[in-house]
């Protein structure tokens, strides 16, 4: 059934976005043509024009000629224009003086808005009757003041960020940027000043100054404006009158951009629309969607915004609309500027009887343009009539109509659609003729039209042809400059059909997009940038193919047996770990349940072996079979720079019967890695072995990566495969254009909102989506692949089988060779591969001529199916058929002896071929074996083909979409692809290998076989050897064949230890030095040496008036005199001389005790009733009185300012304790604020003076104050403190911390700032290297005095890091604190806390890392044998550092008691034991002690000096002379004094200097021979870490 579903008229409003890309940044963006500085953009025009076309210049983009009103900007255009040019600024004489908003001041110049020149930069003062001004040439950017403004200069444009003026007859456009809207601040239309838009006008008269004025049009402005991305502000302004008649108005726009969306009204209404559905409920889901696309998107040029609804069911499902019998109403807004759309615009027309022309221009011929008539009355009878290019007539026009037309409104009665049909093709100039139409009797009409016409269109996109369609719409009548109105017959959206149609693009317009070129060179610049790489990359990977052929070769070990021809390939696998390689001669041996071969030196002459990552292949020969292959036997004589070697594995394949063995190694053989062995025997895998995960998913993962894989294969391809790296990199450049080529086509493609998204878990991707990547995978994947695959099967040239076909001649030769001679071959190959060799089982015919070496086939078959001891006795029977032939009957004493030998011979030679031939053919024939298997060799030039068509058309199509999308556009592109490119290839792709390595490893289990031996060649190792010579029984005495005894296994691990020791200590020593250096910066980066200067100047400026006794008058007059003039000096704000500024105000502060603080003695209580403590915490006075202390009050210290009679508490002053000479006093007190100028301090003093605010219960008084010195970038926080001891006279002490809080901006800073980082990268890697220690050592750690320094050292390291930063926090709080109270005191004491921590504990650090040093000299044997000799004596001298320290207290305490209440040195016991410890180094003053008391002194310190010098400091010293005396009887060398005599032989030998005569009780062969040396073409130092705690 039908179901009508009715609609009501929909309003949706609709996120529309701009098609311009701007990006919305803090800063000011400007076009590239034009620099951004202070909210302006300045262009630096290389013009020439006068002054007044200069200005018209810079108004035709709505700026103006640059204003310099600040030195910034004079040294910003300083930077940017010629010296060598004159350049136009906007300076000119003040005009309208008598304007309403005038702001011109009596100046002979003034900048163009009329504003006064308050920064000026004049050569000369300007003078009356300048017209102009502009920069000089050659002044140093000077200006001057000119009358003569015709002449053609060079000018600068200012164009003030959201500013605009547009003159009359422009049009400005108002834009922001993607995402934002506009918002009118403030507009004018009018005349403000007379020197905007002043082009072609006469200069500004005084009579038409009275009729020029402005009116205010933001209201207007902004209804028009306010909410739009893009606005053309003219339009708003065209009803407005003329208000400055006699010389043009402008208009003057203030405005910004504000994020948002830019809200636009997308109406539809219809009323018809019915659907088929069943019986049951349904929703309807309404989905619209707008946006703006590239013009290129599709053919018809689409320019506006592009709005789309479509209609959903609940699943998703579209729900198809089309051939309504209403149409669907649709307005969309035109957002770019109406003037742009508007062929005429208000015409008007006075006409009597007489017909009317108007001209319009159409074009182009697509577009419907409406004609709409304004009549002054209605209604008006009319004829319209269009021609073209011509007048038209009644019987010749284009198009003709008659008004009124049907319709409700005015509008729809009065408006001309002229479609593309009307006009006919047709554009250009049309004329539209209007004839009135009148009845009889009437001559004259007295009326007015309106008439305006609008290009516009509706178009739709076309799925089925991927195009732009009006099938089924049109405009309607209802269309204006600003909103288009479309009539459809159907909905419409950007459907997605099965596959996604990719951007299209145009060839014929390769040539016109070639040619923008300039503006948008980037995915050009970058395919050419790829191609050069890829030549520059082939260059290398050509090289490196070289290099790998040479690699592709077995071996042939010249240690073979020439009689032994039981044959295997040993295959040695070197590991990928660091150090794997080795430069040791290396030997293995064979262990089979048949027997075991000879020990065999496996080398190549020619090339380095055993190389990291790398597959040696060698030819070892045995006398007959060894049965099955239990296990090898590897060791290395430990010789080279290397030794050391990781072994992978080693496969072991019987050329006769095809059998494998496969032994998984994957063990160092080393002295001092691993199991610290050089031998080793290897047991061979068995199949469970094999399919163990560890060893599938390695193989598995190595294969993938170093062939697999092709973009890292070309680094790490296999030798042996015949897939060039050339190739490789070929391919990988083929595949990285078409995947540039496709993500282009797909590159912005519209998606369908309506579409459901398939969501698995995390992953959510939409069917349009996964299309894309199927079409990407089918243009892409197929071509690539099969260009692999054609590289990777094509036989190589030389395998060919007509390759394989020997000459005539060779074959002739061949035919007659003899089994006896085949034991005679050299063995040497050239040109066969491996494959022969098995398939043809050792074929002696492959071998060169002069090497005769061939083996009857038949025999070859037969010896595979027979016993190994008869095997052996025909082979030893042809050898000695071969020697007899050699010698022949000249050997012989006898001819007749030599003939029966020879028979003797033969005959047994017979019978054994009876018992091992099954066939006998009479002669050797060669075999052939034709190539089987792969393509041809000329598919080569296929693949090549394929990869130079598949490149070039990739990287011509690339460039030409790069051109296509633009330069913005195309930047995006292209860092999502880069980033998406290194993405996949070093994070995507080794996942999936991984991926892959673990689920073969784990579900299939199957161990591939290794067929990676291709186009090898045989190397023999022996070329000297003469093959016509009997070849002699190699000689096996050389220690190389032998194992390395247990002995000298040990002296190599010795010497290998010494040798990393010595590495390690030079390491140690030279890292500690940088560290050292680093320490040494970082501590004199805090240090200052001013600061000592500045503390010394403000201590000797505060000290003035000060005496050793001073009493509270004395204390009130320092204060008004010295104190006061020193705070507040000459110059405002500063004090003493004026170089060092007052930071806030100083603080007044003392400290009380209470009344009756103390208890008088009973016997003189009534002659002093009253006592007063000296200062303690317990009896300081916290209480709060009122003026002159005078009762107690009520606490109210949250006051401000702060009442001087109320106690302030530590916190509230934000203060610290301090230490004084007599007590250690509280942070808080009474106080008082000095300040802010000298009047107010000085009347402040005088009334606590008057109200006796010092009196006899203060103890302390604190004068504290900060200054900071910018000459030196110092602050200086000062506390002057008054104490005394309750006996009523002050004694003066100073305290000064200088700090420096901010640093320089110089280089030095940024050195210093680089030494502290690399400092703690040096604290990281030593807590590394004890963090491993301690792992290694455990509680043993402790015991030992270097690790606890070093842990000092680096705790100590973190804990100066931490006070740094408290002491920056710190410093920012209270400079923080000062900008905000600046009339208060500014407390810096916790900084100053901070800084003084900070000082020691860098000093601290600096004196332990400066104690390490003695540990790094243990490398002298002089400090070695003192730190034993005080380690031997450490008893004794722990027992007389006891004892002096039980006399050093004894002398103290007496003498304190003694001298304590007269002399100042012994006030204390402190005083007391610093004193007793200067006597005995000599600093004493006997005069003061013996004055006092000539016996009891001379008594004290005789006896001081007598026992402490001469009995026990003597005594000590002779206890650790004897330690001396017996470790220099008994002391042992240590490791490093031996490393050092190493170290110093070595040095000395590089310049040819003997050190010392040494016995080498190494042999050649331990340290090295003449073989190794060759064998070691590429030595790398293998650096191990050895701690150097641990010796």
């Amino acid at each position: 059934m039908y179901r009508p579903v009715p609609f009501l008229p929909i309003l949706v409003t609709l996120s529309c976005l701009s098609r311009a890309e701007v990006e919305t940044e803090a800063a000011v963006s400007c076009p590239e043509s034009q620099q951004a500085f202070g909210g302006s953009c300045y262009e630096f025009v290389s013009e020439q024009h006068s002054f007044l076309g200069a200005q018209a210049w810079c108004e035709l983009s709505g700026g103006h000629l640059a204003f310099i009103l600040n030195e910034e900007t004079q040294y910003f255009l300083q930077e940017h224009i010629d010296p060598e040019r004159d350049w136009w600024l906007g300076l000119a004489p003040p005009a309208f003086p008598n304007l309403q908003d005038s702001t011109a001041v009596e100046d002979a110049l003034s900048w163009l808005n009329g504003s006064h020149v308050s920064y000026s930069n004049w050569v000369r003062s300007p003078r009356p009757g300048s017209g102009c001004g502009h920069i000089v040439r050659n002044s140093g950017f000077q200006w001057e003041a000119t009358g003569d403004c015709g002449k053609k200069l060079h000018f600068v444009c200012q164009f003030e960020s959201g500013r605009s003026i547009v003159c009359a007859g422009h049009n400005a456009t108002l834009q922001c940027g993607t995402g934002q809207i506009i918002e009118i601040d403030g507009a004018f239309y009018g005349r403000k000043t007379g020197h905007y838009c002043r082009s072609g006008l006469p200069p500004p008269a005084a009579s038409t100054q009275g009729q020029c004025g402005w009116v205010d049009v933001v209201d207007s402005l902004a209804g028009y404006c306010h909410g739009r991305q893009v606005c053309q502000a003219i339009a708003a302004v065209d009803s407005f009158a003329e208000p400055c008649p006699g010389l043009g108005s402008y208009l003057s726009v203030d405005y910004h951009c504000e994020d948002g969306q830019y809200r636009q009204k997308f109406k539809i209404r219809t009323n018809n629309l019915i659907f088929q559905m069943g019986n049951n409920n349904f929703y309807i889901y309404i989905r619209l969607q707008s946006c703006a696309l590239p013009s290129t998107f599709g053919s018809g040029n689409i320019s506006g915004l592009v709005g789309a609804l479509s209609l959903t069911r609940e699943d998703g499902s579209n729900i198809p609309v089309g051939n309504l019998t209403e149409d669907v109403e649709i307005f969309c807004a035109n957002i770019l500027s109406p003037l742009l759309s508007q062929l005429y615009h208000y015409y008007c027309l006075w006409y009597t009887l007489e017909a009317t022309l108007a001209v319009l221009r159409i074009c182009p011929s697509h577009v419907c343009v409406p004609v709409k008539i304004e009549p002054s009355e209605d209604p008006l009878p009319f004829m319209l009539l269009l021609g073209h290019e011509e007048y038209p007539t009644s019987t010749n026009y284009v198009a003709m109509t008659r008004m009124p037309q049907q319709g409700a409104t005015q509008e729809e009665r009065y408006t001309w659609l002229l479609e593309p049909k009307d006009l006919k093709g047709n554009t250009g100039k049309h004329y539209l003729l209007v004839r009135p139409i009148v009845g009889p009797g009437i001559k004259t009409v007295n009326a007015s039209l309106s008439i305006t016409s609008i290009a516009s269109h509706c178009k739709y996109w076309d799925e089925s042809k991927s195009d732009w369609s009006d099938y089924g719409c049109r405009v309607g009548v209802q269309t204006t400059s600003l909103v288009t109105q479309c009539l459809c017959t159907h909905l419409t959206f950007f459907g997605s059909s099965f596959f996604v149609t990719p951007n299209l693009i145009d060839l014929s317009r390769t040539a016109e997009l070639f040619g923008t070129f300039a503006e948008n060179p980037v995915v050009v610049c970058f395919v050419g940038a790829l191609f050069v790489a890829y030549l520059i990359v082939v260059v290398w990977a050509r090289r490196k193919d070289i290099q790998d052929r040479a690699k592709v070769n077995v071996t042939v070990l010249k240690d073979n047996d020439p009689r032994d021809e039981y044959r295997y390939i040993l295959s040695v696998s070197t590991g990928h770990r660091q150090g794997a390689s080795t430069s040791s001669q290396v030997t293995i041996t064979l262990l089979g349940t048949e027997g075991d071969s000879e020990p065999h030196h496996l080398t190549n002459p020619k090339t380095h072996v055993f190389e990291r990552g790398g597959v040696d292949m060698f030819m070892l020969t045995t006398p007959f079979s060894l049965g099955q292959l239990q296990s090898i036997r590897l060791w290395h004589n430990n010789s080279g720079r290397h030794p050391d070697w990781y072994v992978n594995k080693v496969l072991v394949q019987d050329l006769q019967t095809e059998q494998k063995w496969h032994f998984l190694c994957n063990s160092w053989l080393g002295i001092d890695v691993g199991d610290c062995t050089v031998d080793k025997v290897f047991p061979v895998a068995t199949e469970m072995d094999l399919q163990r995960f560890s060893n599938l998913f390695f193989m598995k993962t190595a294969k993938d990566f170093s062939d697999g894989h092709l973009w890292f294969s070309v680094i790490s391809r296999p030798p042996s495969s015949t897939f060039t790296r050339v190739q490789r990199v070929s391919c990988c450049f083929s595949l990285l254009l078409c995947t540039m080529l496709t993500s282009l086509m797909f590159w912005g493609i519209p998606t369908d909102p309506s579409e459901q998204t398939m969501d698995l878990g995390h992953f959510e991707f939409t069917w349009q989506q996964f299309m894309i990547g199927v079409q990407s995978s089918l243009i892409m994947f197929p071509v690539n692949l099969f260009i692999v695959s054609i590289f990777r099967n094509v036989r190589p040239h030389e395998m060919s089988c007509i390759k394989a076909k020997p000459d005539s001649a060779e074959q002739e030769n061949t035919s007659h060779i003899t089994c006896s001679q085949s034991a005679a071959s050299n063995m040497e190959v050239n040109g066969i591969t491996l494959d022969t060799v098995i398939k043809v089982r050792f074929r002696k015919n492959v071998f060169p001529e002069g090497s005769v070496s061939a083996h009857r086939e038949t025999a070859v078959e037969g010896i595979e199916k027979k016993s190994n001891k008869t095997q052996y006795l025909y082979r030893q029977l042809c050898h000695i058929d071969k020697e007899l032939s050699l010698l022949g009957s000249s050997g012989f004493p006898d001819p007749d002896s030599y003939d029966q030998a020879v028979q003797q011979v033969q005959g047994m030679k017979g019978l054994l071929e009876d018992q091992l031939f099954t066939s006998n053919s009479g002669g050797c024939k060669m075999k052939r074996v034709c190539c089987q298997g792969g393509l041809p060799w000329w598919f080569v030039f296929v693949g090549w083909l394929l990869i130079i068509v598949t490149s070039c058309v990739a990287g011509f199509f690339t460039m030409l979409y790069g051109l296509k999308f633009g330069k913005e556009r195309s930047i995006s592109w292209l860092i999502s692809m880069v980033v998406s490119f290194f993405q996949s290839l070093l994070i995507i792709q080794p996942l999936k290998v991984l991926c892959f390595a673990v689920f073969f490893s784990l579900v299939l289990k199957k161990v591939e076989e290794e067929v990676v031996y291709e186009n090898l060649q045989f190397v023999k190792a022996d070329t000297n050897l003469d093959n016509h010579k009997v070849a002699q029984t190699i000689s096996r005495d050389s220690r190389v064949y032998q194992p390395p005894s247990p002995v000298d296994i040990d002296m190599m691990r010795r010497n290998k230890i010494k040798e990393k020791k010595a590495f390690a200590l030079i390491w140690e020593i030279l890292t500690y030095m940088g560290f050292m250096w680093m320490l040494l910066l970082v501590a004199y980066g805090q240090r200052d040496q001013n600061a000592f200067f500045l503390n010394r100047h403000v201590q000797q400026s505060f000290r003035k008036g000060i005496s050793d006794s001073m009493s509270l008058r004395d204390v009130f007059t320092w204060a008004n005199t010295s104190l006061l003039s020193n705070l507040f000096g000459i110059y405002p704000g500063f004090i003493t001389d004026g170089n060092s500024k007052l930071v806030g105000n100083a603080r007044f502060r003392q400290v009380r005790v209470q009344k009756s603080s103390c208890k008088t003695a009973r016997p003189l209580l009534q002659f002093v009733p009253d006592c007063h403590a000296p200062y303690s915490w317990e009896d300081e006075d916290m209480g709060s009185y009122g003026s002159g202390w005078n009762g107690s009050v009520a606490d109210n210290s949250s006051q401000s300012p702060p009442d001087p009679w109320m106690y302030q508490t530590q916190a509230q002053l934000r203060a610290h304790p301090i230490w004084g000479k007599v007590a250690f006093y509280r942070g808080g007190g009474f106080v008082v604020e000095l300040g802010p100028d000298l009047q107010n301090a000085s009347s402040t003093l005088q009334h606590l003076f008057e109200n006796t605010w010092l009196d006899m219960y203060t103890r302390a008084i604190f004068v504290e104050f900060t200054v900071y010195n910018a000459n030196v970038n110092l602050f200086c926080i000062v506390t002057l403190l008054l104490e005394t001891t309750a006996i009523g006279a002050f004694q003066f002490r100073s305290e000064q911390q200088s700090v420096r809080l901010y640093q320089f901006p110089g280089g030095f800073h940024i050195f210093v700032l680089a030494a502290e980082i690399i400092y703690y990268l040096f604290i990281l890697y030593y807590m590394f290297l004890q963090g491993k220690l301690m792992k290694q050592q455990r509680w043993a750690y402790f015991r030992s005095m270097w690790n606890l320094l070093e842990l000092a050292i680096i705790l100590i390291s973190w804990i100066a890091l931490a006070v740094f930063i408290t002491r920056t926090l710190l410093g920012d709080r209270n400079v923080n604190y000062y900008h905000n109270h600046k009339d208060q005191f500014a407390s810096f004491h916790e900084t100053a806390t901070a800084d003084s921590v900070l000082r020691y504990v860098i000093a601290f650090l600096v004196l332990l890392a400066t104690v390490k040093l003695w540990h790094l000299f243990r490398l002298n044997s002089k400090v070695n044998l003192i730190t034993a000799t005080l380690q031997r004596a450490w008893t004794e001298i722990s027992g007389f550092l006891m004892i002096m320290l039980i006399m050093f207290l004894a002398y103290s305490i007496t003498s304190n008691l003694l001298y304590g209440g007269t002399l100042s040195s012994y006030t204390t016991l402190m005083d007391a034991l610093l004193t007793m410890i200067s006597l005995q180094l000599g600093i004493f003053n006997y005069e003061e002690v013996l004055n006092y008391n000539l016996f009891v002194s001379a008594l004290l310190i005789g006896s001081c000096v007598v026992f402490m010098t001469f009995v026990v400091l003597n005594l000590l010293i002779s206890v650790i002379l004897v330690a001396l005396s017996h470790e220099q009887i008994h002391h042992k060398p240590s490791d490093e004094e031996e490393i050092v005599d190493m170290m110093l032989t070595k040095l000395c030998s590089l310049f040819g200097i003997t050190y010392k005569e040494a016995t080498n009780s190494s042999s050649p062969e331990v340290n090295g021979s003449p073989d190794s040396a060759r064998n070691n073409g590429r030595g790398i130092l293998n650096n191990s870490l050895t701690d150097p705690n641990t010796f």
